[in-house]
């Protein structure tokens, strides 16, 4: 395949909670279509590449691929583990047109990638979300037709949370330049502490991962600024949000795999009463709820990561 490279996992992306310390990862690329043109998805591949059991971990809005490696190590010997950026973050292309950036396109991007992945005779994938990749996967999965086999959901459901999104959305198109690499990791710290408690070398990896250094040598963040663009115009009111949930209800309904939601117990994103309402109605998703975190769990240490597991092999 063109645009195909191997690479090791770095150094600080490895801990003793991983079963892979000498993992090894492909990076691979697909050309996708919008209306503005080509552009190119990067993904992230772990595992063998002729496995037929099949994982796609899609990130969230201004996350990158690299949010899976310890849960993508850590399956990669029973699965075949796909990891995108989504267009517009880390090693993707950027698009030309900022309107783009909405969930359509990116379900067609996927839809163009699980062609890819499933070309090695696979029939099926499982789908992990977080967030916005949450959403993604709820459209697909409510699709006829869709090769989902399992669907994981990590802290979203169709009800959106208004004072949520506007506090995603002030950080969003912040052009933020950083002197130092120490400068960055700390302000993504900051504006990252619902995740919940992590060791600081692992906050110091979930920072790394999503600022990437200019050429004047500062550092800024790994996506394009003008993913606010849309974003701000879908959640500037209440008839816009409550339209959007109507569209995400309707899907969710129809999603008929079998579907585990997780969801952070401080959660500002995704409610009590939602996730509560999504056991009862569409998949009758399996609820769990992950103690002292909140939007969004980072799926990272050994009891998420069970979470995840026992799932798919149930």
């Amino acid at each position: 395949m063109k645009n195909t490279r191997f690479i090791s996992l770095p150094f600080f992306m490895i801990s003793t909670m991983t079963p892979l310390a000498n993992a090894a990862v492909q990076i691979k690329f697909v050309q996708c279509i919008s209306t503005a043109g080509l552009h190119t998805m990067a993904y992230k591949e772990w595992g063998d590449p002729h496995n037929t059991n099949i994982l796609v971990c899609v990130h969230g809005l201004t996350r990158v691929a690299d949010d899976f490696d310890y849960l993508a190590a850590a399956l990669s010997k029973s699965y075949r583990v796909i990891c995108p950026d989504v267009v517009g973050r880390g090693r993707s292309s950027y698009l030309r047109d900022p309107q783009l950036y909405n969930i359509p396109q990116y379900v067609s991007d996927m839809v163009t990638l699980l062609a890819q992945v499933l070309a090695n005779g696979a029939t099926s994938v499982n789908w992990l979300g977080t967030s916005m990749g949450g959403v993604i996967g709820m459209i697909l999965a409510s699709l006829p037709g869709n090769p989902i086999h399992k669907l994981i959901l990590n802290d979203i459901g169709p009800n959106l949370n208004a004072t949520a999104l506007t506090r995603i959305g002030e950080y969003l198109a912040q052009p933020m330049r950083f002197a130092t690499l120490a400068e960055g990791v700390n302000f993504i710290r900051a504006i990252s502490l619902p995740f919940g408690p992590h060791r600081d070398e692992e906050w110091h990896k979930l920072a790394r991962d999503v600022l990437r250094q200019d050429e004047d040598g500062s550092w800024v963040r790994h996506y394009d600024l003008n993913l606010a663009v849309p974003f701000k115009q879908a959640s500037s009111t209440l008839p816009n949000i409550r339209k959007e949930e109507a569209i995400l209800w309707s899907a969710y309904d129809a999603i008929q795999c079998p579907t585990l939601l997780v969801r952070g117990a401080e959660s500002d994103l995704l409610s009590v009463e939602t996730a509560q309402m999504m056991t009862q109605r569409g998949p009758k998703a399996m609820l769990v709820e992950i103690p002292g975190v909140g939007h969004a769990p980072t799926l990272i240490h050994p009891d998420q990561i069970a979470l995840v597991q026992n799932f798919l092999k149930a």
